[in-house]
């Protein structure tokens, strides 16, 4: 059975900005808080911890050791 749910005192900005992006979805403002809900709670999609891990295998330790790994990848070598 569906639920209702309410989102109380939210700043003008932001609700200015979920209809904007709604907008350029065709989407109700409902349609679009229903579809950000969706994907956050996907399965399948990486915890905040699972990033961090998968991020840490890849051994970078600076911003230009991953701006090189992107070019190489980019490039093919």
């Amino acid at each position: 059975m569906p639920v209702s749910l309410s989102v109380k005192n939210v700043p003008d900005e932001i609700v200015a900005r979920l209809k904007m992006r709604a907008s350029r979805k065709h989407r109700s403002l409902q349609g679009e808080l229903l579809s950000i809900l969706e994907q956050a709670v996907r399965p399948g999609y990486p915890s905040a911890s699972e990033l961090r891990k998968r991020i840490s295998l890849l051994g970078l330790k600076t911003p230009d050791e991953a701006t090189s790994l992107v070019r190489e990848l980019r490039n093919g070598k």
